[in-house]
């Protein structure tokens, strides 16, 4: 299954400029989500966040795998049309490369361990095939 980004909208309440994946590539609920950031240069982060050198923030990758784990979450634990706030239980990460502008990051996801309204995620972001980052992250819902 693919989400383009205004289904994406649909199932997350971030919005521009916070929104941080631009498609879903590739979903199997409870088994794999595949999405897509494009790293513009046009990014409002990069003025002011080494200006000379252009780096995407570390704890933006963060968010960008976090708002394709909400996605995961959403379809693995069939909440499809139920309203949700997200939030965010704990994250060890490791960053190996920097993200620049033009880069496109590519957001793995996959299931450590599910269980009722919580689970833990493994996060994997990559560039050209290579991993930049890579975090576990804990999750829950609530409905509102």
């Amino acid at each position: 299954m693919e989400l383009n980004a205004l289904e994406i909208r649909q199932i997350i309440p971030h919005r521009f400029p916070f929104l941080l994946i631009d498609k879903v590539l590739e979903l199997e609920p409870n088994e794999k989500l595949i999405a897509l950031k494009n790293v513009t240069v046009n990014e409002p982060f990069f003025v002011g966040h080494f200006p000379a050198t252009k780096v995407m923030p570390g704890v933006l990758i963060i968010e960008a795998m976090a708002q394709a784990g909400c996605v995961f979450f959403y379809y693995s634990k069939n909440m499809q049309g139920k309203d949700l706030i997200y939030f965010l239980a704990k994250a060890s990460a490791k960053f190996r490369k920097p993200v620049v502008p033009g880069d496109q990051l590519i957001l793995t996801i996959t299931s450590v361990k599910m269980m009722g309204r919580t689970g833990i995620l493994k996060a994997v972001a990559q560039v050209d095939d290579q991993t930049v980052a890579e975090a576990e992250l804990g999750f829950g819902v609530k409905e509102v």
